[in-house]
């Protein structure tokens, strides 16, 4: 084998690993930067991203500015409701879609795409003129939100809850009931710890876009100031180096997360 063959192969083996070290770290950089910036001490330029010094202060007064924690609590409020309730509803539209048959049932997989499809400001506005013509045009607010927020996640809870319940083995149900086990038994001992991992994962998909959206809250939240909206809204006079604080401590908890699922599913005996 010539040394052009052989230089040939070995960039064949490793151009996956290469690509897929450059994607990791485009998309790790940003994070990176926030937080770095989350120990920046620059607290009088406009340039917030100007590093000037490192400091805990940020995190010890996470809290400092007025109305970030306040921001940042009801964020979380709305998403945990909203999570818990569109993990309900579309845990059970989903069983509905994939283990019953009934009259529309091709129509409704086709209309659960379109709020995943439609553009944000397409729904966000829909929506607005949904409360505007219901008679809560004047008491747009947190309920408007929590409303807002259950209807977009609701589509991704579905389709993901789909997913793992296509791909679900009936067998395994079928032989608990030949063990004499009762429905609610197969459902409580085989059904649902097999879908959980799709509806944990639904959940934890919810929370992240009802934390993270701006557009839709922006257009249905009347006074009501969540941390997107802060963060856009202080952005006009210079981002506060807490809100990197903020940022650095979800990604954490996120993380956290996702490696101790990835522990437990390790340890689970097969």
């Amino acid at each position: 084998m010539t040394t052009l063959q052989r230089t040939g192969r070995w960039i064949g083996e490793h151009l996956v690993l290469a690509l897929g070290l450059l994607v990791l770290v485009y998309m790790f950089v940003p994070i990176a930067v926030v937080m770095l910036m989350s120990f920046n001490d620059n607290s009088e330029s406009r340039n917030v991203y100007a590093f000037r010094g490192f400091t805990w202060d940020n995190w010890v007064n996470a809290c400092g500015p007025d109305g970030l924690c306040d921001s940042v609590v009801r964020s979380v409020q709305i998403g945990l409701l909203a999570t818990l309730l569109a993990t309900l509803l579309g845990t059970l539209a989903a069983f509905a879609l994939v283990r019953h048959r009934f009259r529309g049932r091709a129509a409704m997989n086709t209309i659960i795409f379109l709020p995943m499809a439609s553009p944000e400001i397409v729904m966000g506005s829909s929506l607005l003129a949904l409360f505007v013509a219901s008679g809560f045009g004047g008491h747009l607010g947190f309920w408007t939100i929590f409303i807002a927020h259950v209807m977009f996640c609701l589509s991704f809870v579905i389709v993901t809850v789909k997913a793992r319940l296509t791909g679900l083995d009936e067998n395994l149900e079928q032989a608990a009931m030949d063990l004499y086990a009762s429905e609610l038994t197969t459902f409580r001992k085989v059904t649902f710890p097999l879908v959980f991992p799709g509806v944990a994962a639904a959940a934890l998909l919810s929370f992240s876009l009802s934390f993270d959206d701006f557009i839709i809250t922006n257009l249905n939240a009347g006074q009501t100031v969540t941390f997107p909206m802060y963060v856009w809204g202080v952005a006009q006079r210079g981002v506060p180096m807490q809100v990197n604080v903020i940022g650095t401590v979800m990604f954490l908890i996120a993380m956290f997360l996702v490696i101790g699922n990835m522990i437990a599913t390790r340890k689970r005996p097969a």
